[in-house]
């Protein structure tokens, strides 16, 4: 599944926050898209996954314009996790993440005993065997993200777009799922406030600055000392990670 942006512009309120965004995510690519606060990264995953609207002739699955796709097939070639999931209904955790099959399923027909068995092993790859039955507004916030992780992945789409998935995880479960994310084998676009972890996961990476698109490269050539200074203010020391291979981030107390 390849994602491709083409000079993707998006206002609100008449103030421009995306400002001719072009990109290319290759077949089984994990992407990582960072940048500060306010930046537009939200803004931009939205507009792909149709949140807001994007123009015609911008957004495009497998050469496909995302315009055009019905919510059905829109389901099985892009999977979603986004930041806000407010739930006023309550529901046994099972059922939410069963939502994650509709798209598999013909107009009224129920579960079938492969939808149930593909849930359940995403419910123990995300960490939560045994909580199949429990109420899911009765979870902590990291357990609800969980949740709705394992929804996203059981949708089984070739496209998965994440808004800042490690989002009240505790450290164990931020490298967990990261880890998860990166055996599926599928193409993955994924904002990323923590920059250890976008190095040691994504295959490339997106800084992104007011609205813009400013680097794109390896996490060698984007995560730099310079940019971290310039982007995100805060000074750092990179090294590489002798057990891992991998880029380290080290930051410096603000003088």
């Amino acid at each position: 599944m390849r994602l491709h942006v083409k000079q993707l512009n998006y206002q609100i309120d008449k103030t421009p926050i995306l400002k001719d965004i072009s990109l290319e995510i290759g077949e089984g690519e994990f992407v990582g898209l960072v940048g500060p606060n306010g930046c537009g990264k939200s803004t931009l995953l939205k507009a792909i996954y149709r949140t807001y609207k994007p123009e015609r002739d911008t957004v495009f699955v497998d050469g496909k314009d995302v315009c055009g796709l019905a919510a059905r097939e829109m389901a099985k070639e892009i999977a979603v996790m986004a930041q806000e999931n407010s739930v006023e209904f309550d529901l046994e955790v099972m059922d939410m993440v069963m939502y994650g099959r509709y798209s598999h399923r013909k107009f009224l027909e129920g579960e079938k005993k492969e939808d149930r068995e593909i849930c359940l092993r995403f419910i123990r790859e995300v960490g939560l065997e045994g909580y199949e039955h429990r109420s899911y507004l009765s979870l902590s916030g990291g357990e609800k993200q969980r949740v709705l992780l394992a929804r996203a992945l059981v949708q089984e789409s070739r496209l998965i777009v994440l808004d800042e998935p490690t989002n009240h995880l505790d450290i164990r479960f931020q490298y967990q799922i990261m880890q998860t994310l990166k055996k599926q084998g599928i193409t993955i676009f994924a904002s990323i406030h923590d920059l250890n972890l976008a190095a040691m996961y994504c295959d490339r990476i997106l800084l992104m600055e007011q609205g813009q698109i400013i680097r794109s490269g390896t996490p060698a050539e984007v995560i730099t000392e310079e940019n971290i200074e310039r982007i995100f203010g805060v000074r750092a020391q990179i090294t590489v990670n002798g057990l891992t291979g991998k880029l380290q981030v080290y930051y410096l107390p603000v003088e």
